[in-house]
């Protein structure tokens, strides 16, 4: 979990090891002043925004709100609504020179337009040509068992005969939905709580396909649907149930609560997100996965150099915005539990950034970056932060790491750790069939194309299941966890359930997992697919870049005395 303040590896800071001038501050000489700022508001008061109008989120300073509003208006904007949680007025303002006029205001500290600014961390394992089938003999427990190394490694399986975990506690998947209606999910599914936060964009700003056509009227999907099958993925490795069918999660007999802030094409709105995160706050979530990166900016730069002040702007809004929101549910006591990406990438000595922004299609420049710029949520203050394990324990070829960023590893899939490639080295969990079907991956009879989809029919009616890589796989066997933690040390809470200090969890989780060292030598080096690349494990057995506290542990975790 980052601190509130962040530290520099070795005591040198990134850009004195890359002689970089990026994301540094601006120097008083730079700064306007208060007075230079009133004249520039002044000026826009004069000059009005005009032509095509777009929305916008406006945060501000604190006690500032009306000076900020004073800013809209000034810019010839005009209010659509306020968010006083949070801190930010939505706003309608012109598509060429609004932020900048807005952003030029003392009360004003992040200006973002009211897009897509996010993406899942997580990829299908590559594709194999043999079917996924039952294998005939399979370990104790739900029918594909057997294919659930992932538990194995944490525990997971004894831990669910000993706690599956309380129906009081509640944790919220934010994501691109739930499948409410699968039949390993339904049984812990809360349709009541669950909201989704997002209209369905058919084509992004450029006319080009985003999330295709909408299923329902009015292109806002039920709360127990999901077109995309990531976010059905997350809640199946928290909570599938106990029932005899498919698997079985990290806490079984917790409830899930779909609180959707995901578009079906895998992107994420900055506003959906907030309001997912105030959301879960207030309806007494305990622990909340958000298994994505938020986007468009992969590094977010208060004051990059190769930015526009629009784009440096949208940058501070999204570092504002989502802290006020981790805050906000955190001081609500929801624990949140975060990917921690898949750049492959040690996230506190980022050098190049040339995937951002990223979106819409085509957006993305080169820029040089440096450890001031965040990866948010998963540097975000409040977070805890999960690192990837393949099958072998050792971290994921694909996942990020950093000596800072790092808080805790877990099972998150890789399908190149050993000889070949192969499927079953991925994460297994549950999928929406009409979404495999959507993608190709099943045939009209049913029958699964690939060793990548699995078919489970043991109670008649057949359910659909994928394996997946990434951190967005690892970070919710985090938040099983978690649950499993609160089921045990939660206390009765005013309006019902349980409920657990957020920093407690924290602390629990981490007395709970399993230490693991750095590799032997530290510089790892990972060959793929004919490729070669070095990651370099720093700190030590408590606490380092690859493995941060330790392996996550269900089984300890209702087992041990803190």
């Amino acid at each position: 979990m980052r601190g509130t303040t962040r530290r520099v590896a070795s005591g040198v800071t990134a850009l004195a090891l890359l002689g970089l001038a990026a994301c540094t501050p601006a120097t008083p000489a730079q700064q306007p002043t208060q007075s230079s700022r009133t004249s520039q508001t002044s000026q826009n008061a004069r000059t009005q925004v005009r032509g095509p109008q777009t929305d916008y989120l406006v945060f501000y300073a604190e006690g500032r709100q009306r000076q900020a509003l004073d800013a809209v208006t000034h810019a010839g904007g005009t209010k659509v609504s306020e968010d006083t949680r949070l801190g930010y007025i939505l706003a309608k303002g012109g598509r060429d020179g609004f932020a900048e006029a807005v952003g030029g205001d003392a009360a004003v500290v992040g200006v973002s337009q009211d897009r897509s600014i996010g993406h899942a961390t997580a990829a299908p394992g590559r594709s194999f040509p043999e079917a996924g089938a039952l294998r005939s003999g399979r370990a104790a427990g739900e029918p594909l068992a057997g294919r659930q190394w992932d538990m194995r490694m944490i525990g997971a399986d004894r831990a669910n005969a000993k706690n599956p975990g309380s129906k009081d506690v509640l944790v919220a998947v934010i994501d691109t939905g739930i499948d409410g209606k699968h039949p390993d999910i339904a049984p812990n599914f809360d349709r009541e709580l669950s909201r989704n936060f997002v209209t369905d964009k058919p084509k992004d700003e450029n006319g080009e396909t985003l999330d295709g056509p909408c299923e329902v009227a009015g292109c806002k999907d039920p709360v127990d649907q999901d077109d995309d099958g990531h976010g059905t993925h997350v809640a199946s490795t928290i909570a599938s149930p106990i029932n005899g069918i498919g698997i079985a999660g990290v806490a079984p007999g917790v409830r899930l609560v779909n609180v959707r802030a995901g578009q079906d094409s895998g992107f994420f709105f900055l506003k959906p997100s907030l309001d997912a995160l105030a959301y879960a706050g207030d309806i007494g979530v305990d622990v909340a996965n958000l298994s994505y990166y938020v986007d468009p900016w992969l590094y977010n730069c208060a004051r990059n150099p190769a930015d526009t002040r629009k784009e440096q702007l949208e940058q501070q809004a999204i570092v504002t915005g989502m802290q006020r929101a981790i805050d906000y549910a955190r001081k609500k006591g929801v624990t949140i539990i975060s990917a921690l990406g898949n750049g492959s990438t040690d996230l506190g000595r980022p050098t190049a950034d040339d995937k951002s922004p990223g979106y819409p299609e085509g957006s993305a420049k080169a820029r040089k970056v440096d450890n001031t710029c965040l990866n948010v949520p998963a540097e975000s203050n409040g977070v805890i932060s999960v690192s990837a394990l393949g099958p072998s324990g050792r971290k994921a070829v694909y996942s990020d790491y950093g000596a800072e960023q790092t808080d805790v590893a877990a099972p998150g899939g890789d399908t190149t750790d050993g000889q070949g490639a192969k499927a079953t080295r991925s994460i297994l969990a549950a999928a929406p069939e009409r979404a495999l079907r959507a993608a190709g991956r099943i045939a009209a009879d049913g029958t699964p194309k690939g060793a990548d989809v699995v078919r489970d029919c043991t109670r008649g009616a057949c359910s659909y299941y994928q394996y997946l890589d990434g951190t967005s796989m690892a970070a919710p066997h985090a938040t099983g966890v978690a649950a499993l933690l609160v089921s045990r040390f939660g206390k009765p809470a005013p309006g019902g359930g349980l409920t657990l200090d957020p920093a407690t969890v924290e602390k629990l989780l981490y007395a709970s997992a399993d230490p693991k060292p750095c590799p032997t030598p530290r510089q790892h080096v990972y060959q793929t697919f004919g490729q070669t690349q070095t990651h370099v494990c720093e700190g030590d057995t408590a606490d380092n870049g690859f493995y941060g506290h330790g392996v996550v542990d269900a089984w300890k975790a209702v087992t041990f005395e803190p």
